[in-house]
């Protein structure tokens, strides 16, 4: 009898044991976990080395270093911000202005080994988080190549991150009041690409043209470090986009199909439109409409199937491609590494687009209202972007000239910006 009651005894004991031990495995998944940090450092090998040399490749030999100095010293900058006040405007509880900012878990507090955000310790998703903060100020970078001060680019990258995009960011993935409406935007099409695309529109109005634009071409000085960056780029967007089902299992993966998918999509609509209108296609031309391909399918990669990514890759690479052509020679903005018709226009097309394409009839995830309601929705979402962003970065930028003053003089611009910021040069000979 004593032994069949030790039995007894004993298995349900292990029947608790396994209990517990399942419970914490259903907390913390390891799979998960392990599929973050692998896109933290995919997202991060975007930036560097992969926007550093894109964009390093597009400007002249005498500006080279300083795209790659501005690249990596926001990467810094960056970090040390989101430590101490971005990850908690982000994504920390707001309270009574949850629907507009957190204000909590400022210079990482409550953030620990144990601590979880879903299946994943909340570092390793503060970290993932850390790398889109990174690389979206990066991305304007390429808006003002070539003529704005160092110092300047420090100033206007922390304080743009603080004002502009931790807000947004917020509302969209931090439970804000974009949250709630029901915006869709997996990976970044309002808070990534329309933020970066429209600051880079105001700065490169507010900084004016570069000597010679746009009487002058002003030719990449090395296609070889573009088409380089430019498909560490490709693979990097593995972790842009699948990371951002924050686990290792079916979305993870259809984001990453539908993300190559547009990719290749958007690369032969550009090259397309080159050859019918100029009789040849270009390594840059494939190269950007493979970028415009990615941006635009960003927001809209966990929710639509591979039919509806390859149709908002090729639109992408079309509209793009246009839109850089009117920017340009249209408007004469000198936008120098087309930021704002790339990123802008696409993530604005992609936001729009995940509503039509998300849309179980097409192909996609399922809406939970109509295809109108839901453009609705999304059209809020691109309008209160644009506007917070382009009221903000005027601001912003404003003061920083104040401070600091915005651009370098003629004669520094004519030599380089490598010699006259940063007393180097990228080349020997």
């Amino acid at each position: 009898m004593n032994a069949r009651i030790a039995a007894v005894l004993a298995g349900s004991l292990t029947a608790v044991c396994c209990a517990a031990a399942r419970a914490e495995e259903s907390a913390l998944n390891g799979a998960d976990t392990a599929w973050v940090l692998v896109a933290a450092a995919l997202v991060l090998f975007m930036t560097l080395p992969g926007l550093a040399l894109f964009y390093g490749g597009l400007v002249r030999t005498k500006n080279v270093l300083s795209v790659l100095m501005q690249c990596f010293a926001i990467t810094c900058l960056v970090s040390l911000l989101w430590f101490a006040i971005a990850y908690g405007l982000s994504f920390g509880d707001g309270g009574g202005l949850q629907a507009f900012v957190g204000t909590d878990k400022f210079l990482l507090r409550g953030v620990g080994v144990d601590t979880l955000t879903g299946s994943l310790p909340e570092s390793v998703f503060v970290m993932f988080q850390m790398t889109f903060a990174i690389i979206t100020p990066a991305l304007v970078v390429g808006a003002f190549a070539e003529r704005m001060r160092f110092s300047a680019v420090l100033w206007f990258a922390g304080l743009w991150l603080v004002l502009v995009y931790a807000p947004i960011c917020h509302w969209v993935w931090g439970g804000g009041w974009l949250a709630k409406m029901g915006l869709m935007d997996f990976a970044g099409g309002t808070v990534v690409h329309i933020n970066a695309g429209v600051a880079a529109m105001v700065a490169a109005v507010m900084l004016g043209s570069r000597n010679g634009f746009p009487e002058s071409a002003i030719m990449p000085h090395n296609m070889t470090l573009v088409v380089s960056g430019a498909a560490m780029l490709w693979v990097g967007w593995f972790g842009f986009n699948g990371g951002s089902a924050l686990a290792a299992g079916g979305s993870a993966g259809m984001a990453m199909l539908v993300t190559h998918l547009s990719a290749a999509a958007g690369s032969l609509s550009w090259i397309t439109c080159e050859w019918i209108r100029h009789g040849k296609p270009s390594v840059l031309g494939i190269a950007t409409g493979m970028v415009a391909g990615l941006g635009t399918i960003t927001p809209a990669s966990g929710f639509v199937g591979p039919a509806g990514a390859v149709l908002i890759g090729g639109l992408a690479g079309v509209v793009c491609y246009f839109a850089t052509h009117f920017v340009k020679r249209g408007l004469r903005i000198d936008d120098s590494l087309d930021v704002f018709p790339v990123h802008g226009v696409g993530g604005t097309l992609g936001t729009l687009l995940t509503a039509v394409f998300g849309s179980a009839a097409l192909g996609g995830r399922g809406l939970s209202v109509s295809m109108a309601e839901q453009l609705v929705t999304q059209f809020t979402g691109v309008v209160a972007t644009v506007t917070w962003c382009a009221l903000l970065t005027f601001i912003i930028l404003k003061v920083v000239d104040r401070i600091v003053g915005l651009r370098v003089s003629g004669e520094e611009e004519t030599e380089g910006l490598d010699l006259t910021q940063h007393g180097e040069r990228g080349y020997s000979v």
